[in-house]
């Protein structure tokens, strides 16, 4: 009984975030479209992504040690609740005739220090509220969650943008944030309040959770593998649009991200409704490896619906492979360790996002000039010759011994014994 009340508060909570995640793609897209139209700079946007994304890499590794120190629900309030204000402050200065692009960079910095209390405590928490049979199911409902700011923001956004402004975006997305503080709440009152621990050292919490992910060989080889997988993956999104607009408008350039992206719906849906029961490794490295094939057909030729399927698949891989990656690495870490853990796994995994970021564009305009046949082709080289990489290292990461040793996990070991080292 216990366990299926506890399944309704990871629904309640999933809810919460999946409304929060549509919140913060109308924004994101919003943002863009603005900053876009006020400065015409490509430059400009990507600076705003950037300041979107690196407090949070950044910050996730002590959040991921509060996680573990403090109530994770109340984090969950505070991290949402608060990364209100950065928002709040730029429909602000919108009101007030308009935001500048430095006000901007403000607001989305301060909104992403906070929501870096979020992802550790929300995973710890997953682990708090079910049995390991669940996970697999739950992980699949968190990447559908995740997929929903690039399958429904983007539309909902651009029909908002026919009849309003960016303001109802914002306004919008400030809503949802404390919608989401509300579900956490309610969840938080079902369930007995984490003590905070104030003996450890703080420093030696951190410690802690770095040898909670580097004890045991075979999980720290998979972040890495995640690392590389975020690298090729935000290669991906970089360089798909100044791909397809080399030949194409940017009616089509939406068409093709929606049918691309829709791609995680699908085995979001599936992995939903019935989960992974075994064979994770396997599975991790197949669907890696598709993916890789899928990235080097995207790039092939100047065919809109040859890239709309491959897209489609190379974007329905990724929710199995990062399902398979979290049951391995969370089956093998201690209970108590999960927060901080998380945090550094969170950390390591998407320092590929930065890799890709700073030099994605760059070798796509260099090879782009050196071959002369445009940015557009530079653009599907570095995308086809990313994909080739990631399928070479699918296929080398299933022989090596301490990744298959993880297969079998360690539940059912006493909370308190930690990870043995291989």
């Amino acid at each position: 009984m216990g366990g299926k009340r506890n399944y309704r508060r990871f629904l309640l909570l999933w809810a919460g975030e999946l409304v929060s995640s549509i919140g913060g793609g109308l924004t994101s897209f919003g943002l863009g479209v603005y900053v876009f139209q006020q400065t015409g700079s490509a430059a400009n946007m990507a600076l705003i992504t950037l300041l979107a994304f690196l407090p949070t890499l950044l910050l996730s590794v002590p959040a991921g040690v509060l996680a573990d120190r403090y109530d994770r629900r109340l984090l969950m309030m505070l991290g949402d609740g608060c990364s209100a204000i950065g928002i709040l402050w730029i429909l602000i200065c919108m009101f007030r005739g308009g935001a500048s692009l430095a006000e901007i960079c403000i607001g989305v910095t301060v909104s992403s220090v906070f929501s870096s209390l979020l992802e550790p405590a929300y995973r710890a928490t997953v682990t708090d509220l079910l049995d390991a049979e669940e996970y697999s199911k739950a992980s699949g409902m968190v990447s559908l969650a995740g997929s929903a700011r690039y399958l429904v923001s983007p539309i909902l956004a651009g029909a908002l943008l026919t009849v309003s402004d960016i303001r109802l975006l914002l306004a919008l997305d400030i809503f949802t944030f404390f919608l989401t503080v509300v579900c956490t709440g309610v969840v938080r009152r079902g369930l007995a309040t984490k003590a905070a621990e104030a003996k450890e050292p703080f420093f030696a919490a951190l410690r802690m959770g770095w040898q909670a992910v580097a004890r045991k060989r075979g999980v720290l080889l998979l972040i890495l593998l995640a690392s590389a997988i975020t690298c090729f993956m935000g290669a991906f999104q970089i360089l798909a649009e100044p791909l397809i607009l080399d030949f194409a408008d940017s009616a089509t350039l939406g068409i093709g991200e929606t049918v691309c992206a829709s791609g995680m719906l699908v085995s979001g849906l599936y992995l939903g409704a019935r989960g992974i029961k075994k064979g994770y490794l396997k599975l991790l490295c197949a669907s890696l490896a598709v993916a890789g094939l899928a990235m080097v057909l995207f790039g092939l030729r100047e065919n809109i619906y040859l890239i709309c399927a491959a897209g489609f698949l190379f974007f329905a891989m990724l929710p199995l492979a990062n399902n398979c990656l979290d049951y391995l690495v969370r089956t093998n870490i201690a209970d108590e360790l999960q927060g901080r853990a998380w945090g550094f796994i969170g950390f390591l995994s998407q320092l590929g996002y930065v890799v890709a970021y700073g030099l994605a564009g760059v070798l796509a305009d260099g090879l782009g000039r050196q071959l002369q046949l445009g940015v557009g082709r530079g653009a599907a080289a570095v995308i086809m010759a990313s994909g080739v990489l990631l399928a070479i290292i699918a296929l080398a990461i299933y022989p090596i011994k301490a990744v298959r040793a993880l297969e079998g996990g360690m539940r059912g070991t006493h909370p308190g014994d930690g990870i043995s080292a291989e």
